[in-house]
């Protein structure tokens, strides 16, 4: 190598080396100097900030005295206008004082002067006391009468000519009433009979079934009475079979067994296999056809009467009255009668013509199972009723229809007057002499048993009442009282 190169080598490193330091004593004294800088620059920042805070602490100084001094005025203006208040209310109450006073005043003066008035009006009301006495002596030395003794006299004059002019004023009222209620009671009546037209006669349920020959009646009976046996156990009724010459006779309470017997006797005979199980499959079938039957009468009997809305097993029960007869009228035909009347009645009279129909077809639900429920059927009915969520009014027309409690409503009225046109008219109803008879000595019963009657006739099928009074006992002006008394008692029986 060459010395050139040598020394050429080493004055660039040497250069290199002068360089390095030579920077690092720079940067060295560039740092030192940007240090300070940013020292004085933060000196000057701090005091900036310390000038700030000592500003901002006497403007806050300063708004706050300026806020209390503020409050302090408001605080004494407030103060002063209550005192203000205080004074003004103070006075109002020195004035409300001073007037009681003078008002307390005057009220005892006025006692005072009423005090005097009252003993004024005490001693006059001694002196008028007296004077009344002396008077009452006068009058009864010159009558001859007691005080109580002229009081009863005159009692008894006047007792005497008001119940002489109460029984005349009784007469003329009902005498003018009976013909007015005669005159609408006979028109609403007659049109709801001709709008109604019911037939006279209703068909009566039969109990005896047709045989085409005697011959049929051993079959019917069976090898050792096991057909009649079965028959009887699946239907609950009595067979009589006896000399009548081809008819058996089905005996039964149930009015719905004894149909289908009726029915299933039919079919088996219309058939001609009798044996047990031919018997059994029968009597379901009619058990169904009678089910569907009932169902099928209760739907027509509302639809007829236009009820709606009436629970499903009440229509049932409803339709099992087609099987029921009361003195030999259908009940059903009864009901949907007895609905149709009401309902014309209210529509004349002006009351609620669906309750009226809705409870004239449900009045006799009780006899549709009086034969399997105890009591009576007004009771079953109303029990029926009540279970089936029928209204108040419904409920109490069912339960006053015979009289067993007092109709209260316009409704139970009409449905007890439609009960009575469609039982009572000619031919609806059956009645045995030895019940008729007994019914009008009932009610001759009654009449004789007033003070003064010396006989007694119920005439019109006991519709009217004829007596015969004792004069020594029963005045005219008496016979208007023991009429009216009369009348009520007939009704209640």
């Amino acid at each position: 190598m060459e010395p050139l190169t040598i020394g050429l080598i080493i004055g660039v490193v040497a250069a290199l080396f002068i360089g390095f330091f030579a920077g690092r004593a720079f940067r060295k004294k560039f740092a030192e100097g940007h240090i300070k800088s940013a020292e004085d620059e933060a000196k000057r920042i701090l005091d900036e900030a310390q000038k700030t805070a000592e500003t901002k602490k006497k403007e806050a100084l300063i708004e706050a005295k300026e806020e209390i001094l503020k409050n302090k005025n408001d605080m004494e203006k407030e103060i002063k206008e209550r005192r203000n208040e205080v004074a003004r209310l103070e006075k109002h109450a020195q004035q409300k004082e001073e007037s009681l006073d003078r008002k307390i005043e005057s009220y005892e003066h006025k006692e005072e002067v009423l005090a005097e008035k009252t003993q004024k009006l005490n001693e006059r009301e001694d002196e008028l006391r007296s004077i009344i006495e002396d008077e009452l002596k006068k009058l009864e030395e010159i009558s001859g009468f007691t005080s109580d003794q002229a009081k009863e006299y005159i009692l008894n004059k006047v007792e005497s000519e008001v119940r002489h002019d109460a029984a005349m004023k009784i007469a003329e009222i009902e005498q003018e009433y009976k013909e007015e209620a005669d005159n609408k009671a006979r028109n609403i009546i007659s049109l709801a009979i001709q709008r109604c037209a019911s037939e006279f006669v209703c068909e009566a349920t039969v109990s005896a079934v047709d045989l085409p020959n005697d011959e049929m009646k051993g079959r019917i009976i069976g090898r050792e009475g096991r057909n009649i046996r079965a028959i009887e156990t699946l239907t609950g009724v009595d067979l009589i079979i006896d000399d009548t010459p081809e008819a058996i006779t089905v005996s039964s309470f149930d009015p719905v067994r004894r149909e289908i017997a009726r029915l299933s006797l039919e079919k088996l005979i219309s058939d001609g296999r009798i044996h047990p199980a031919r018997i059994e499959e029968m009597v379901e079938k009619s058990r169904r056809e009678v089910e569907q039957i009932i169902k099928q009468s209760g739907e027509q009997a509302t639809f007829e009467t236009g009820i709606h809305g009436l629970n499903p097993e009440l229509v049932k029960i409803l339709g099992r009255l087609r099987y029921r007869t009361s003195y030999g009228q259908n009940v059903l035909v009864h009901s949907i009668e007895v609905s149709h009347i009401a309902g014309m009645m209210a529509a004349e009279i002006g009351a609620d013509v669906n309750l009226a129909k809705r409870a004239g077809l449900l009045h006799d639900i009780g006899k549709a199972v009086d034969h399997e429920v105890e009591g009576s059927h007004v009771q079953i009915g109303v029990d029926l009723a009540k279970k089936y969520h029928e209204s108040q009014d419904v409920i109490h027309a069912i339960e006053a229809h015979h009289g067993d409690v007092e109709a209260t409503t316009l409704v139970a009225m009409l449905v007890q007057a439609a009960d009575a046109v469609s039982a009572a008219r000619p031919g609806a109803r059956r009645e045995n002499l030895e019940s008729y008879i007994k019914r009008l000595q009932k009610l001759e019963e009654i009449a004789t048993g007033f003070d003064g009657v010396d006989k007694c006739f119920a005439i019109q099928a006991g519709r009217e009442i004829r007596i015969m009074v004792k004069p020594e006992k029963i005045s005219d002006d008496d016979m208007t009282f023991l009429a009216r008394y009369c009348k009520a008692d007939r009704r209640r029986a």
